[in-house]
């Protein structure tokens, strides 16, 4: 019987092959980067499972404006934090979470998946990989910074990224060179973050399968005895 295979091993295959094939000099200075950027804390200062839960307005991949609130309190809210669909490690997860989005919807969950990508990129996200979820666009950073997990990309990024056409800027629309640190949160219908996953380095992502574990338990104590 065929079974699906797990986000995390996914995201290891792939990092190996990418490991196998990039001059060291640039795979060591992007690991150094990744560990600067571990060493700033933002993993601990960004919001964490008990904190209420920031609200934002933001535009889906079609313009139409989506208040986060409003998704939550209609049910348990999956939000994703990636960084754009110049990552490959981004692609591989929301195909992952595509996988489960009827189940959530049977949940009475809502997914969605932010990025800093102006909404004709987010478009350009959810057609590559045939989403059925809302891709939103959080060009001003207002979602990532309030959730704590807004970064500024230091020299050697930037002009690594410029070098391979992946030109932020422009790409997000906000002349920027920021990012958000990959996260995932579940928030459920009082707006508390019940579920956290927040890792500076870029290469590890939160297992579907256990955060829809975690939405089925929400789901559950909200029902009547």
């Amino acid at each position: 019987m065929q079974t699906d295979t797990f986000l995390s091993t996914e995201l290891a295959a792939y990092k190996a092959g990418f490991a196998s094939r990039v001059a060291p000099e640039r795979l060591a200075m992007m690991e150094g980067a990744t560990t600067k950027l571990k060493n700033t804390g933002i993993e601990l200062s960004a919001k964490k499972v008990g904190d209420r839960a920031p609200n934002a307005t933001l535009p889906d991949a079609k313009g139409k404006l989506i208040n986060l609130e409003n998704l939550w309190k209609s049910g348990p809210l999956v939000a994703i934090f990636y960084r754009g669909a110049w990552c490959p490690y981004c692609n591989l997860e929301l195909r992952a979470w595509q996988k489960h989005t009827a189940e959530l919807r049977k949940l009475g969950a809502t997914l969605v998946a932010i990025s800093p990508q102006t909404p004709d990129n987010s478009m350009s996200t959810a057609e590559k990989n045939e989403l059925a979820f809302s891709v939103l666009s959080d060009s001003a950073m207002e979602a990532a910074r309030g959730f704590g997990i807004e970064f500024t990309l230091p020299p050697e990024l930037v002009e690594l990224y410029g070098s391979v056409e992946n030109n932020l800027p422009e790409l997000n629309g906000n002349g920027q060179w920021v990012l958000p640190i990959p996260a995932t949160f579940v928030i459920d219908q009082s707006g508390i973050i019940q579920f956290a996953h927040v890792d500076a380095d870029y290469r590890s992502r939160a297992e579907p399968a256990e955060v829809i574990s975690l939405v089925r338990l929400l789901v559950s104590s909200a029902l009547p005895d």
